[in-house]
């Protein structure tokens, strides 16, 4: 079950750091950078919930922490990354699917600027003062900006592959309730009603013979009247034979 949650998000993941650094990066826009890793964990994290929204935001932080050109602490993309996709998991609709288009705008609109203020605020923590030299208004304008504008284009796909991958590990699960084991069927003298009836038993007797050929049409009244008309002709048969013998 959680080996398709785990492939398509490592999958997801790697294609969303590999697009933003090799071509988010180098296109020169102005403030900051679009965020497609934070787009992705908000979309795995609407549909899987606020654990595994928060196991993925922590994996994707903390491998875009490692990637390089990394210029910053170790830990900071991890972090910022685990709370926005625990707090977007909370969001999660009970259904699974979200029927509003503004929902998932306003998640990525609000989780675009928590990011950025979570992540100049741990810099200045740690005393990195980048923010400081762009000016963290502009930071939190185009943050906002160019990830909403990418919203549409990102979050829908992730959730509709989330989902998918949610619905094939639950129906390998098995449809009975047993764990997904299925009850053998019955075959041979097991079967109910194949030799003995249906209200029969192994063990015979005047209900389970009812549908054996020769006792009568299925019940067990019709093999006791069937007996009982034999049991009759052979004492009829006694009667004329000792009065023919009487004649002679």
């Amino acid at each position: 079950m959680w080996l398709h949650r785990i492939l398509l998000t490592a999958v997801l993941v790697v294609i969303a750091l590999v697009v933003q650094v090799s071509i988010f990066a180098r296109l020169g826009l102005p403030g900051a950078v679009p965020d497609l890793m934070l787009l992705v964990v908000i979309g795995l994290a609407l549909v899987y919930g606020p654990t595994g929204g928060c196991l993925v935001g922590f994996g994707a932080g903390l491998l875009a922490d490692l990637a390089p050109p990394s210029d910053h602490a170790v830990g900071r993309f991890a972090l910022v990354l685990c709370v926005l996709g625990y707090a977007a998991g909370l969001l999660r609709p009970e259904n699974g699917q979200i029927r509003s288009v503004v929902t998932p705008l306003l998640v990525v609109a609000g989780a675009a600027f928590t990011a950025t203020m979570l992540y100049a605020g741990v810099g200045a923590l740690v005393g990195d003062t980048a923010a400081r030299h762009v000016g963290i208004g502009s930071l939190l304008l185009t943050a906002v900006i160019y990830d909403v504008l990418l919203a549409p284009f990102v979050v829908p796909g992730v959730m509709a592959l989330a989902r998918r991958s949610v619905v094939e590990s639950v129906s390998s699960g098995g449809g009975t309730g047993g764990g997904g084991q299925r009850r053998p069927s019955r075959t041979g003298l097991n079967r109910k009603g194949s030799m003995f009836g249906g209200g029969g038993s192994r063990t015979g007797g005047i209900a389970g013979l009812g549908t054996v050929p020769g006792f009568g049409n299925g019940t067990g009244t019709g093999g006791a009247k069937s007996g009982s008309a034999k049991s009759g002709g052979l004492k009829s048969g006694g009667v004329k034979a000792s009065s023919r013998s009487a004649d002679n």
